[in-house]
């Protein structure tokens, strides 16, 4: 019997034949530059929308200011002295020259933080300035703060801070104040004054500035302090503290060297 043929042998080798190619049409594409063009005009058309939203319509304007942190001003007075521009549009809003006119309408105000509120607030976080010292003057006290600066003139004495008093001697306090000034002199007591302890600064009376090197502390009950000069507050602070306990019927306590420490009376 015959074998099969050489086309026979070909013919099974390829296997069945294969269905006919179907040629799918081809799917229309923009040319890139005309995709370009429309996505910029999506986003042009965004960002005049957002643009209107911020600045042109009703959505977003400032609608309420809200005063916090205040103890001895009100929060009308800060208010008031912002003078926010309500009504406008809040991303408008000069936040710093909101913060500039409080600082100078308000010289108790020792820094303030203007925030917005979205979407229609603007918040005024206040922090004060503390007395440390009074200097009296025609009835009246002249507050000053732990940096030295004068920033109200109150009718009354605010309770538990030192009156100021300069009282120079003829030798070096007047040497004193020809070569350090008033204003030194009062930035030293300030100092002493930032230094002294709690319980120590709850019962001075009187911070008295003699001279650079001789400032001298006045408390509750006829008790005094010779402080020295500013230099080692900190020091002098903690040997006050532990001459008091060691003499607490003391009436005149000496830490103008802090090393060297002394009281006296009884």
């Amino acid at each position: 019997m015959a074998g099969p043929t050489t086309a026979e042998r070909q013919k099974k080798k390829s296997g069945p034949p294969r269905p006919p190619r179907v040629r799918r049409p081809a799917l229309r594409r923009l040319p890139r530059s005309r995709t370009l063009i429309v996505i910029l005009v999506l986003l042009v058309l965004l960002g005049a929308g957002g643009v209107w939203v911020l600045y042109g319509s009703q959505l977003l304007r400032l609608e309420h200011v809200k005063a916090s942190g205040t103890e001895v001003l009100t929060p009308r007075e800060v208010r008031e002295a912002a003078d926010a521009p309500v009504g406008a549009p809040l991303i408008s809003v000069d936040t710093e020259a909101v913060e500039d006119r409080l600082r100078s309408k308000l010289p108790r105000i020792d820094s303030v933080d203007v925030v917005r509120s979205w979407p229609h607030g603007i918040g005024l976080k206040v922090t004060e300035r503390k007395p440390v010292l009074l200097i009296e003057k025609g009835g009246k006290f002249v507050e000053v703060d732990a940096k030295g600066v004068r920033f109200a003139t109150v009718d009354q004495a605010p309770k538990a801070v030192p009156r100021l008093e300069l009282a120079p001697d003829r030798e070096s306090g007047a040497a004193s104040l020809r070569r350090f000034g008033t204003d030194r002199l009062l930035r030293e007591a300030v100092r002493v004054a930032g230094d002294l302890p709690p319980t120590v600064a709850g019962a001075t009376r009187t911070v008295k500035v003699r001279s650079f090197d001789a400032i001298s502390l006045e408390l509750s009950g006829g008790r005094t302090v010779a402080w020295g000069s500013g230099e080692k507050g900190r020091t002098k602070a903690g040997t006050l503290i532990a001459l008091m306990k060691a003499a607490p019927k003391a009436s005149h306590f000496d830490v103008s060297v802090p090393t060297a420490p002394a009281s006296s009376g009884s």
